[in-house]
């Protein structure tokens, strides 16, 4: 086992990636850099974070943030829940803990939107904590290692997991020790084409040994996607735009879209003007069809979102279709509104 870590740390030393969070890492960078880093690959997350630490350089300082600033900041990430969690676990950092995360990892887990892995993360590489942490890397690298079958994605193999990275935790050095492993994971043993001949692990490593490194770590098939069909109706009046902010339990709570007519199938212009829905927003108004998209799609998790955006003239507005969720805002002012990945992509296309 010591062998083990100390192979690990040695490689650390010499291949790491130099990252603002690991300089002197305190438990707010290094929290907001695994929330954000579970969106997107590193290239693309360092922007948001240094966005987030310039606007925002504390905790009690993002939790003195509107939502809507927060979502904002966070557009293009994806999973907008997240971001909604990162806003609200700040304030409980304020308000329970005095603008400090507590350095006890059960109580970490009790924070909004903090689970085993991101709790075990703070732990380990903020107060040095014996926690081990099991991200995706973490799997791959411990799945190749000793040769397991065991499937990542079900409740046996995630508690086998977490028990042999935890016998496996160098308990003298364990954020370095979680950092080295993930890092590993993210640039030597890789999902596709891993440095197998170059690895300093090769002569501990199982599954190299019995030829089955592509075939871990194993997976249980995906849930399956549904489609969804989107009729977007980005309606003008003048040189202003009806905008409608999502609600409920359905996808981008708070973010703003256009008002959309969703359908069980792909439906023709036409049907969509004949729609009941259509008419009730629209009534009797003169309206001119200006322009209709091709079909964008847009995948998200368990949905596949295709929508289409029928920009449509009015010469008044329509009073009826108001409401606090729907209103019509000058176009230049769309941009300080948070929006859906799909919106922005229609609106700079």
């Amino acid at each position: 086992m010591n062998i083990l870590h100390d192979t690990l740390i040695n490689w650390y030393a010499e291949n790491h990636r130099d990252l603002p969070w690991r300089h002197d890492p305190t438990p707010y960078e290094v929290w907001l850099s695994e929330v954000i880093l579970q969106q997107t690959r590193v290239s693309q997350g360092m922007d948001y974070y240094l966005r987030f630490i310039e606007k925002w350089p504390t905790v009690t300082d993002l939790a003195k943030a509107s939502e809507e600033e927060v979502l904002k900041m966070w557009q293009g990430l994806g999973y907008y829940s997240r971001a909604r969690n990162l806003h609200q676990c700040a304030k409980q950092v304020v308000e329970q803990y005095h603008g400090d995360f507590p350095a006890d990892y059960e109580q970490l887990k009790k924070l909004q939107g903090i689970g085993d892995y991101t709790a075990a993360a703070i732990a380990s590489i903020a107060f040095n904590l014996p926690q081990a942490v099991v991200d995706g890397n973490v799997y791959r690298v411990l799945a190749r290692l000793y040769d397991i079958d065991t499937p990542i994605n079900n409740n046996g193999g995630q508690k086998l997991f977490a028990r042999l990275a935890d016998e496996l935790l160098n308990r003298e050095q364990p954020g370095l020790h979680n950092q080295a492993l993930m890092e590993f994971g993210a640039l030597h043993c890789t999902p596709k084409n891993p440095n197998c001949l170059h690895c300093p692990l090769q002569a501990q490593c199982l599954a190299f040994a019995h030829q089955t490194v592509m075939q871990r770590p194993v997976k249980l098939s995906k849930v399956k996607v549904t489609t969804r069909h989107f009729n977007y109706l980005v309606i003008k009046v003048k040189d202003s735009i009806y905008l409608h902010k999502r609600s409920g339990n359905d996808i981008w709570k708070n973010l703003y879209d256009f008002p959309c007519i969703e359908s069980e199938r792909p439906l023709s212009v036409e049907e969509v003007i004949a729609s009941d829905q259509f008419k009730q927003w629209i009534e009797n108004k003169p309206f001119t069809i200006v322009k209709v998209s091709p079909v964008f799609t847009h995948k998200l998790t368990h949905r596949t979102i295709l929508a289409r955006f029928i920009e449509i003239n009015l010469e008044k507005k329509v009073l009826r279709i108001e409401t606090k969720d729907l209103f019509l805002t000058p176009e230049t002012d769309l941009g300080s509104f948070p929006i859906p990945r799909l919106i922005d992509l229609y609106l700079n296309n």
